[in-house]
């Protein structure tokens, strides 16, 4: 009887680390930078007309993916600013999606770390990443833009000193009060298992260690945004609380900001609740087009 309770108990050790292992190889292959063939594979299949093209910032080389052949300069563009961890594809359902393609121009772009170049090597300063997203902008002569920023994109995007037809902020990981350090940091932080992270999961670890500071250099550098602001935040969300919106509210001039607050949702309400969030975007669109 013994006998036979030492093997089940073998047995199950072996399935259980079985599946850790499993776990760790999917976790390892989800993370990994978002390849050119797999973007090429895209565009290909899901999104027509769209190029890929690389650019590069002070010392750094990232990619940069366009909707369209060529900008209409008579739509707005919409350009996205992925979070942490995140990648150039994130927003694919909105790129890819008809009815946006047909009444805007859509730009989105590796962050520093995300991408296949620098891996892993973050900036750590909001402060570059906007002035980042203000080259491209102007680089690339966008107009009527619109930004639309996702988690730790949102900061990026409240940074920037261009003004842009509005700022759309996706669960927006905006005040340092709010900031939390999930558990899983510690993976990185401890010597005796930061090897085992994939360098996506490395970079941000040092991004999520450093934002706290990091916000609290910028935080009142967001009432000097002149454009409209409109936040898109899940009340189910636990990884960035929607507290960080509302607090948006009391910094904005009256009738600058407007907070949807979506019940159901979490903080992978970019994926979730693409249908409302498109409409919002949509609805956003009308608006401005009658008030400009």
């Amino acid at each position: 009887m013994r006998r036979w309770k030492g093997k089940i108990l073998k047995i199950i050790g072996l399935v259980f680390i079985s599946m850790i292992v499993v776990l760790y190889i999917g976790i390892v292959c989800f993370s990994q930078p978002k390849s050119t063939a797999k973007i090429e594979t895209f565009i290909q299949e899901k999104c027509k007309g769209a190029y890929l093209k690389e650019s590069s910032f002070r010392d750094f080389k990232y990619r940069v993916l366009f909707a369209q052949k060529k900008i209409d300069s008579l739509k707005p563009t919409l350009v996205f600013v992925h979070g942490s961890i995140g990648s150039i594809l994130d927003f694919k359902q909105y790129l890819s999606d008809s009815i946006l393609k047909s009444k805007v121009n859509m730009v989105t772009y590796d962050r520093i770390g995300y991408g296949i170049y620098q891996t892993g090597n973050v900036m750590e300063s909001i402060a570059l990443e906007s002035a980042l997203l203000d080259e491209l902008i102007k680089g690339e002569g966008l107009k009527n833009t619109v930004l639309i920023g996702y988690s730790y994109g949102g900061p990026i995007a409240m940074l920037s000193k261009i003004k842009h037809r509005a700022t759309i902020l996706l669960a927006p990981a905006l005040f340092s009060k709010e900031e939390s350090v999930p558990w899983a940091v510690n993976l990185y932080t401890w010597k005796g298992t930061r090897w085992l992270m994939p360098e996506i999961w490395k970079a941000a670890s040092k991004e999520k260690i450093s934002h706290c500071k990091e916000l609290e250099k910028i935080e009142n550098s967001y009432q000097k945004v002149a454009n409209k602001v409109i936040a898109i935040h899940g009340k189910e969300d636990w990884i960035v609380p929607f507290k960080n919106a509302e607090l948006l509210n009391d910094v904005l001039k009256t009738g600058q900001f407007k907070l949807h607050l979506l019940p159901n949702a979490g903080h992978g309400l970019v994926w979730s609740h693409f249908n409302e969030i498109k409409s919002i975007i949509l609805h956003q669109l009308n608006e401005q087009a009658i008030e400009l």
